[in-house]
């Protein structure tokens, strides 16, 4: 058994500017989970998959976006889980909750894979920081990040597939929308 998720993962540059953030984090906080994958919007959280059906999710993903179109995200700075989690917040976009309803639905009507849809509402993220951020140092920490600006705009052209490596989270495909 192998584990995996499904995200949007930014652009590389992108990522670049955000992994900046992250090791800031691990230099002053000492913070590492948020180094365990690059800079994405979770479409599908972690789920635990035989690696025997990889083929066929990345079948499944591609058949899946060849239905969604290219569109564009905005950041809107920092915001927070109070105090658990900092992130960079993705500015409310209908087309991102479209492909967020769309993959939730492609995988609570395929048992295939056995995924349970998380049933809270979407609330997209690109995060910095969490589970090793500790409550003691959260307040100084979003005092920062208060300040901060991220605003930064990108196209989404496609969904990912990531799989854990035992130490971090690799991307293993990356699926192309259509074009119009």
């Amino acid at each position: 058994m192998q584990m995996y998720f499904i995200a949007i993962v930014l652009p590389q540059d992108l990522n670049e500017k955000v992994l900046k953030y992250k090791n800031l984090m691990l230099e002053k906080y000492n913070c590492k989970v948020g180094l365990k994958s690059p800079a994405h919007i979770t479409l599908i959280p972690p789920f635990w998959m035989e690696a025997e059906k990889e083929p066929q999710l990345i079948a499944d993903i591609s058949s899946l976006s060849n239905q969604l179109t290219p569109f564009s995200i905005s950041t809107n700075n920092f915001s927070a889980f109070k105090p658990k989690t900092i992130f960079i917040a993705p500015s409310p976009n209908d087309q991102l909750n479209e492909v967020k309803n769309s993959t939730d639905e492609f995988f609570k009507n395929n048992s295939l894979y056995n995924i349970k849809i998380d049933t809270r509402p979407f609330h997209p993220h690109i995060t910095i920081a969490t589970r090793d951020l500790y409550k003691k140092t959260f307040h100084e920490i979003w005092s920062w990040f208060a300040e901060k600006k991220f605003q930064e705009q990108w196209t989404v052209e496609g969904i990912s597939i990531l799989r854990h490596n035992k130490k971090n989270w690799d991307v293993i495909y990356t699926s192309q929308f259509k074009t119009l």
